[in-house]
């Protein structure tokens, strides 16, 4: 994200001290324009004479907004202040006294866990004729609303910016489960390969989806109560955008969990097999120790040094021995091939 509109420090009471980080103004044709936090004040002060209008402002510090600006301007709902104390992450739209509240998220992952998980969240309160949003770490959904309202697309409420950021969420959450079914599908061509592959792999990626789940995939059934019962100010065509984005959302945590249902299939086949081979190394390190039984017990009986030893002064004793070993090893190693056949 570009730097932020961070304005001096003037006296108290006045706007330019808090830190707007944007500012946007839409027309009644839907063309919005950026503003300083002065403008802002003022037309939050005069927005009964803007018909049609409506704005957005974006903030970068949480503690600013709960106890300044734009407070003196804007009722926020009590529920959105809430929201910020409690700084909760996990993404969700719920609907207050006509006012919208939204958690959202934006997550930088790195499926070959080189990286950590880097989540940066966005508040949002949503009315008629406003949007504030209020960010913890800079976001690039953000940053690419900003350059589509800066190319001279049209918003026709503020509602419309929001539903553009949930189906920016709802496209990076798809492109995450698409990224971790490759995952699955190049473990899946390995097994059919005849080799095993790294299972830890496997398991990070499914604890992965279940806190991206949590982060990036807001309720379905919340989404849909949203859309069969929308605040009074909401548009046709925002509710039916809203309704395409609750779809989207569902086919895409079906998605995921089929995808994690099939990680631990593959997971259940590799520790069958890594269990199979295991087997099969237990048998030949057993096969091979009763074969060598024979000798051993011969070697250790005939290295006594003691009297009596049979054999010992026998020219042809060496021979002897040799053979009764030869004959009792491959006796243990029919018995030991026969077994393992059965």
């Amino acid at each position: 994200m570009g730097h932020g509109m961070i304005m001096e420090a003037s006296p108290a009471g006045t706007v330019g001290q808090f830190p707007l980080d944007r500012g946007y103004v839409f027309s009644s044709e839907g063309v919005g324009r950026e503003i300083d936090a002065d403008t802002a004040a003022d037309w939050l002060n005069r927005q009964h004479d803007k018909d049609g209008e409506f704005i957005w402002l974006h903030f970068n510090d949480l503690p600013t907004v709960l106890e300044g600006w734009p407070l003196p301007h804007v009722q926020l709902p009590d529920a959105f202040a809430e929201t910020l104390r409690e700084g909760s992450r996990s993404t969700r739209i719920t609907h207050h006294n006509q006012n919208l509240i939204a958690v959202l998220n934006d997550v930088d992952y790195d499926f070959a866990r080189k990286q950590p998980l880097n989540v940066a969240t966005l508040w949002l309160t949503v009315g008629a004729r406003r949007l504030i949003s209020v960010r913890s770490l800079p976001l690039r959904s953000v940053s690419q609303l900003r350059q589509v309202v800066d190319t001279g697309t049209r918003f026709r409420s503020p509602m419309a910016l929001l539903i553009h950021l949930l189906q920016g969420e709802a496209d990076v959450l798809a492109d995450l489960v698409r990224t971790a079914a490759q995952a699955a599908n190049e473990v899946d061509d390995t097994l059919a390969a005849g080799k095993l592959p790294k299972r830890p792999v496997l398991g990070g990626i499914r604890r992965d989806l279940v806190r991206l789940r949590r982060l990036l995939a807001p309720e379905p059934a919340a989404l849909f109560r949203l859309v069969n019962r929308p605040p009074n100010w909401a548009h046709e065509d925002d509710v039916q955008s809203l309704r395409q984005s609750a779809e989207e959302f569902s086919v895409t945590l079906r998605d995921m969990a089929g995808l994690q249902e099939r990680i631990k299939l593959l997971e259940g086949e590799i520790a069958d097999r890594v269990a199979e081979h295991t087997n099969r190394s237990v048998l030949i390190l057993t096969a091979v120790t009763v074969i060598a039984l024979p000798i051993n017990l011969i070697a250790g009986f005939l290295g006594m040094n003691v009297g009596g030893v049979p054999l010992r002064y026998d020219p042809r004793g060496f021979w002897i021995v040799t053979l009764i070993a030869f004959a009792l090893t491959s006796l243990a190693a029919w018995l030991i091939f026969r077994l393992r056949k059965d």
